[in-house]
């Protein structure tokens, strides 16, 4: 089983060069090769999973060079439950795909697919960070791609807003990289937990420079306000179903703070301690607070969805920022249930667009026959805001219970209670005006 660990990788590395290849004849041979990639990954991910649930942690060596020398793949149950929520995410919006031939738009979708879920699946399975750097750049080159795709301008200026943004998040972690290997002389995740643990108390300014900075980067891929402003315009101008794969891609930050904060830097640290609770738990209520009022005010349907990701996002990191069991048990629950719900959210939105001009919230006519997709609306808007008996509604449950073990457990609830009306009322405002509202006309 230990050697299914580099699956996850090598399945979409070998794909997505004959995919490119059968680009030159039918769609057909593009779609097969993808989705029988897409299934692989499923079956790769239930079986990690399995294999890790008894708390075994499985060490992949490439090329059999030992650790921390060479480069290693760890499967434990963070790493295999993000790589199988990514396959399962991965398959529902390719169904989607090719179900409504999307895939035509574009001859090079299904390549860049793959070459997104290599990057995403490396990035959840390396156990060092200079590898984490390169499967963040590889999803990141493939994101570029699939943001643009179908083209048209406002995607383009988005576009372009997006690789900004992210180059300087790269840049800032080379700048990081540099500096933990300048004090430790390794980047081997297990390795420098061992080696940070043992820098002397009046020798951490580096160290901590270098804790920072990571932060910073991990916030940006993670859309922490204040480093949020690069995705509303950007998932809302993506296409649809490259939106909801993106529903993963902030949880990909998200994942790199708990593996890194809670092995590397864990609070107990003294040199880095105070990051935990001076900054991240601040920047968390105020994503989850800006993200709902975000819901309520935006004029698009789709923009909508971008702030409920910021939303999201902060219900996360505040879990992730108590830095208890519970807390990170919690935070894992609502990772899975707000990455599937956003991409539910933008599958829907993007069948929504059929019949209108656009995904303005006023009213329009839209093609008779939409009650299925109203119907979906509703239990995924339900279930994101946190509606009982719905999963949002356990996740936020499970959070406030993580909570009380703070001593700011007042302010934190009454964040998410306040969210949780905005976004009731975002959400329902919305669904009124583009489903309810809208003027049914026969379709041609």
């Amino acid at each position: 089983m230990t050697h299914w660990l580099i699956l996850p990788i090598v399945v979409p590395a070998f794909l997505a060069p004959f995919i490119v290849l059968a680009a030159r004849y039918h769609i057909t041979i593009q779609r097969v090769l993808s989705l029988f990639g897409a299934l692989a990954l499923v079956v790769v991910g239930l079986g990690l999973s399995v294999e890790a649930s008894d708390g075994t942690v499985m060490l992949y060596q490439l090329s059999d060079w030992a650790a921390p020398f060479g480069i290693v793949l760890v499967g434990d149950h963070l790493s295999t439950l993000m790589v199988t929520l990514t396959a399962v995410l991965a398959l529902f919006v390719l169904l989607y795909v090719i179900g409504s031939k999307w895939d035509e738009r574009g001859r090079h979708f299904h390549a860049l697919f793959q070459f997104q879920l290599m990057g995403i699946m490396g990035a959840f399975l390396t156990g060092d960070l200079f590898n984490l750097f390169v499967f963040f750049e590889v999803l990141l080159i493939a994101s570029y791609g699939l943001m643009i795709h179908a083209g048209g301008t406002p995607r383009l200026r988005a576009g372009v807003q997006y690789v900004l943004y992210n180059l300087l998040g790269s840049t800032l972690f080379l700048f990081a990289l540099g500096a933990i290997y300048a004090e430790t002389g390794t980047l081997n995740m297990a390795d420098l937990a061992q080696r940070v643990a043992l820098i002397d108390a009046g020798a951490t300014v580096g160290i901590r420079i270098a804790a920072v900075l990571l932060l910073m980067v991990f916030a940006v891929k993670a859309a922490v306000v204040p480093l949020h402003f690069w995705l509303p315009s950007s998932y809302a101008e993506a296409p649809g179903p490259v939106a909801a794969l993106f529903a993963i891609m902030t949880k990909v930050g998200a994942y790199a703070i708990i593996r890194v904060y809670t092995l590397i830097f864990p609070p107990e640290l003294a040199a880095t301690a105070d990051l935990h609770t001076t900054w991240l738990l601040p920047a968390a209520l105020l994503s989850l607070a800006l993200g709902m009022i975000g819901v309520l005010a935006a004029k698009q349907l789709d923009r909508m969805m971008a702030f409920s990701v910021i939303g999201s996002m902060g219900m996360v990191m505040i879990s992730i920022a108590l830095f208890t069991p519970e807390g990170i048990a919690a935070a894992l629950y609502y990772i899975v249930h707000s990455t599937l719900a956003a991409g539910a959210l933008f599958l829907i939105a993007d069948l929504a667009r059929a019949g209108r001009e656009n995904l303005d919230l006023t009213a329009q006519p839209q093609v008779a026959g939409a009650k299925l997709t109203s119907a979906l609306f509703f239990v995924a808007a339900i279930a994101m805001v946190g509606v009982p008996p719905l999963s949002g509604f356990v996740g936020k449950l499970l959070i406030m219970d993580a909570a009380t073990q703070s001593g700011l457990w007042v302010w934190i609830w009454a964040v998410i209670l306040g969210a949780s009306l905005l976004s009731l009322v975002g959400f329902g405002r919305a669904g009124s005006v583009v489903f309810w509202k809208s003027r049914s006309v026969a379709p041609e």
